[in-house]
């Protein structure tokens, strides 16, 4: 089980977060340093928050839909519990968020680039791939959750399927 989690996050997230983001701005010449003030700040609020999301989702992934977020090891059950019922993804609004936290934290336009770059493809691929497999694999269930929580910025109450 914990090598079930340990792939999925060693895999996506974190090449999303740490080693893509670590390579590029090796290749740049970036010189590490952190920002100050009100940057630093929101960033690190901002980095927190991510976290905290993934890894409440991640939690919700495991006990309620049974699987991860690997497309390796799906859920089993469609999950609509907790940040779930205000956004369609909230795993991948902590990403953004952790990117956003990133460039703010290091100040350094190479991560929002990536994190453009991030955005434009997610906002491709899960309208024309995942959502369609979404739909194949939980039905009617899945078109009413869709129609009523959005994809990446929360709503405002809570949605109950």
């Amino acid at each position: 089980m914990l090598w079930r989690w340990l792939k999925a996050v060693l895999i996506l997230p974190a090449n999303v977060l740490v080693f893509v983001p670590a390579v590029v701005l090796y290749l740049s010449d970036y010189k590490f340093e952190l920002t100050q003030g009100w940057r630093a700040a929101l960033g690190f609020g901002l980095a927190s928050l991510g976290l905290f999301f993934a890894a409440w989702t991640m939690t919700l992934f495991h006990r309620k839909g049974k699987g991860t977020a690997a497309p390796w090891d799906p859920p089993k059950k469609l999950v609509v519990a907790g940040p779930y019922r205000y956004v369609r993804n909230p795993m991948l609004t902590s990403v953004f968020m952790i990117q956003i936290a990133e460039w703010l934290l290091l100040g350094a336009w190479q991560l929002l680039a990536l994190f453009a770059l991030f955005f434009v493809v997610n906002m491709i691929y899960f309208p024309l791939v995942e959502e369609k497999e979404l739909e194949k694999r939980f039905g009617e269930d899945y078109r009413r959750y869709k129609e009523n929580v959005p994809r990446c910025i929360p709503r405002l109450t809570a949605w109950n399927l």
